[in-house]
């Protein structure tokens, strides 16, 4: 019977690993740069998608209708309002809001600088947020030229929000309107958008006076209890002429997401970044456990002429891949944390770490390790067999001599 001491194996791809502290750092910390490029190229990219969406996903609807030439939030294409009120025939129809959306010129009250900002123009009377604290916010844009900031927007609009908690009396200009801030809201910017406001119908056509007040971008339909939004959807769309879109409210989001998934080159490029990260982090693992390998062949060699296996021994390598991936991946997580808050103070996206992204990373560092693991064990055996070859016209004595050497 075995003995404890006996069964107890020696840890050698923890040994070759540390036998060289500095080459083990070293290689920690390509496999930990690789990895936070990873997660910061896959973070931007999320983080993309999930701003792009966070107005669409406050909406109080089941239903929406765009018009068909929309791109996308920044890029919203009118339509006869008419068809949204032609949608109230449907028995599942319970009820409509027509929204305008676009982007105006905002005047910052502090620097008289311009910049682009994402107007939503509704009815303050209409159920249009899910969340009750938003909407009873609304009540305040029934006064004519009075709007919501949305206190998430970047500050290159102006200190809104800290003058508007001090009490002071906010007023700017938008497209040469005065206008008055009068309240916060917090939706959140997004790629296209650097900030929003809420105001009413009114209000928003008077500051844009070229857009026709029979038209409008985003139609809001709510379906009475227990209807089936598929099969209404199939309804409406047989119904309405061609001049508009029929959409549930996930297909709305999923619109939005498309269009910056494959009509713009951001997703393609954050996507690539990852992609570069993953080859880096190949090619230092690679390189290191290569020289590892290369370092110890009479090692390797003594232990095959001791009796040990050739995948015993590649099973070393392995191990010293799967050492090197847990190691390195660590470091990278922590790092990713805190890149993560960094850049949501910074630019108010929501970039934060989830375990679909840290689990996807983690897989691709150990199979980065695990490949480089396995190109680097490609030419062990041949290299152990000719190291434990014996050289023909030396004798025993002679070949320990030449070895001592």
């Amino acid at each position: 019977m075995k003995t404890l001491w006996q069964e107890r194996r020696i840890p050698l791809s923890w040994l070759l690993l540390s036998r060289q502290p500095v080459r083990l750092l070293v290689a920690l910390a390509g496999i930990s740069f690789a990895g936070i490029l990873m997660f910061m190229q896959l973070g931007f990219r999320d983080g993309l998608f999930d701003a792009s969406v966070t107005v669409h996903r406050l909406f109080d609807a089941d239903l929406v209708l765009i018009s068909p030439r929309s791109a996308s939030s920044v890029r919203m294409a009118g339509f006869p309002r008419r068809r949204l009120v032609q949608t109230l025939a449907d028995p599942a129809v319970e009820g409509v809001s027509p929204v305008h959306w676009g982007l105006m010129l905002w005047r910052n009250p502090e620097t008289r600088l311009n910049r682009a900002i994402l107007a939503l123009g509704f009815n303050p009377d209409d159920p249009f947020f899910v969340d009750p604290s938003l909407s009873e916010k609304t009540e305040v844009l029934k006064q004519k030229g009075r709007i919501l900031f949305d206190q998430l927007s970047r500050p290159e609009f102006g200190p809104i929000a800290d003058w508007y908690r001090e009490g002071r009396t906010v007023e700017t200009e938008i497209a040469g309107n005065r206008i008055r801030v009068e309240g916060l809201v917090s939706l959140g910017t997004s790629f296209g958008a650097d900030g929003n406001l809420l105001t009413s119908t009114e209000t928003f056509l008077d500051l844009s006076p070229q857009k026709s007040r029979g038209a409008i971008e985003v139609g809001l339909i709510r379906l009475r209890p227990g209807a089936d939004p598929q099969e209404v959807v199939q309804r409406l769309e047989s119904r309405l002429p061609d001049d508009v879109k029929v959409l549930t409210k996930q297909g709305f989001i999923d619109f939005e997401k498309n269009y910056w998934k494959s009509g713009t080159s951001i997703g393609f490029i954050l996507t690539l970044g990852a992609a570069m990260g993953f080859v880096v982090g190949c090619v230092i693992v690679y390189q290191v456990l290569y020289s590892d390998v290369s370092d110890h062949l009479p090692e390797y060699a003594t232990l095959m002429a001791m009796g040990y296996r050739l995948n015993t021994l590649l099973g070393v390598v392995v191990r010293e891949g799967l050492l090197l991936a847990l190691f390195g991946y660590l470091p990278a997580y922590a790092a990713g944390q805190g890149l993560y808050l960094l850049v949501r103070n910074a630019t108010q996206l929501p970039v934060a770490m989830d375990f679909s992204r840290a689990f996807t990373v983690f897989t691709m560092i150990l199979i980065m390790c695990m490949a480089s693991a396995g190109l680097a064990t490609r030419s062990t055996p041949t290299s152990i067999f000719r190291a434990a070859k014996p050289q023909p016209g030396l004798s025993c004595s002679r070949r320990r001599t030449r070895r001592s050497r």
